[in-house]
């Protein structure tokens, strides 16, 4: 097994190699768009530099496994299954990360839709450092681990549930972000709001949403800024989704607002179908913490601590669901 410093100097020179042009790596992420148009060369490449940027960062790794009970040297490690979800382009190196930085087991299921770009770089990872091939092993069906983590819809939560019961595990369900608009916003705070809103195409648990604004608000400023992210009608899927929740406003006769490419529409779900943005209006924000659902909220931009164009830029205890899973990993490994 790796100690606590030939794991995290092997990280390093994985951040090396995603940050590098090398030929092979430009390959995988061309067949991973292929694969899934969702995952545009735009999107993979932003995916890949908040990693390195937030997540991979020498000091900051070193300040955050020193505020857990991670052991320096090598020791027995317990295995840890995962069932990553596939929305985002390596939505799921978070979960990889913290189980291999605690120095611990992991086996993997990937999701179809995201199959690709994790297993390639765990593979490089055992080339820079062969001895943790024995700490990462990708499986179609998890079994037999000590602790399993588990990411996905609402539905699939219940059978996580049912079938992870008699183990420690962390189960993640449905989750979106908000954000909070006062009207003195500048271009370039809306700006980088529409980074919020479009990154990813909107599929994230992170992504914006819905937005709150105030009852006198002018949306004009708004939808003239957010024509940054015109090219996304260009996706076929996007377009898609585009046409159908337009179509169904006007059939619908239901008021909307749009610049052709995203639908503003007044709704009081926080959760929006892709290419739609809700809106709600308020007096006060306290009405507005009131009025969300704790459990279905990932992030709420537009706040001191999540000033906007922050959200798909995660630090490392930045974790899904306000679960810490590094503490989950401490607490199995001490019990």
């Amino acid at each position: 097994m790796l100690n606590l410093k030939q794991r995290l100097a092997a990280l390093q020179l994985l951040k090396q190699y995603m940050l590098g042009d090398d030929e092979e790596w430009t390959t995988v992420q061309r067949t991973a768009g292929l694969q899934n148009a969702w995952f545009t060369p735009e999107f993979i490449t932003t995916a890949i530099q908040n990693i390195c940027n937030h997540l991979l960062d020498e000091e900051k790794l070193s300040e955050w496994v020193a505020l857990y009970k991670v052991s320096h040297e090598s020791k027995t490690a317990i295995n840890i299954g995962i069932t990553m979800a596939g929305n985002v382009p390596l939505v799921g190196f978070h979960d990889f990360l913290c189980v291999f930085a605690a120095g611990h087991k992991q086996t993997i299921k990937l999701s179809a839709m995201d199959n690709i770009l994790l297993k390639h770089l765990t593979d490089k990872l055992v080339q820079f450092e062969n001895n943790a091939k024995e700490t990462i092993e990708y499986r179609e069906i998890l079994k037999g681990c000590d602790a399993y983590i588990a990411t996905g819809s609402n539905n699939s939560a219940r059978y996580f549930e049912y079938y992870f019961k008699k183990y420690p595990h962390i189960i993640r369900r449905n989750r979106t972000s908000v954000a909070i608009i006062t009207g003195s916003e500048t271009n370039k705070d809306l700006e980088r709001l529409s980074d919020d809103v479009y990154m990813y195409f909107g599929l994230g648990c992170r992504n914006v949403t819905q937005i709150f604004v105030p009852g006198n608000y002018d949306f004009t400023l708004l939808l003239d800024v957010f024509k940054k992210y015109d090219r996304l009608i260009e996706n076929h899927k996007y377009k898609h989704n585009y046409d159908y929740n337009l179509a169904m406003h006007i059939i619908n006769q239901k008021f909307y607002m749009t610049n052709g490419s995203v639908i503003l529409s007044e709704n009081a779900s926080a959760f929006s179908p892709i290419s739609q943005l809700h809106y709600r209006f308020y007096s006060n924000k306290d009405e507005i913490y009131q009025s969300l659902n704790p459990e279905e909220i990932q992030c709420i931009a537009g706040t001191e601590k999540i000033p906007f164009g922050t959200t798909q830029q995660p630090g490392l205890t930045d974790y899904a669901d306000g679960i810490d899973t590094m503490r989950f990993l401490s607490d199995i490994a001490v019990n």
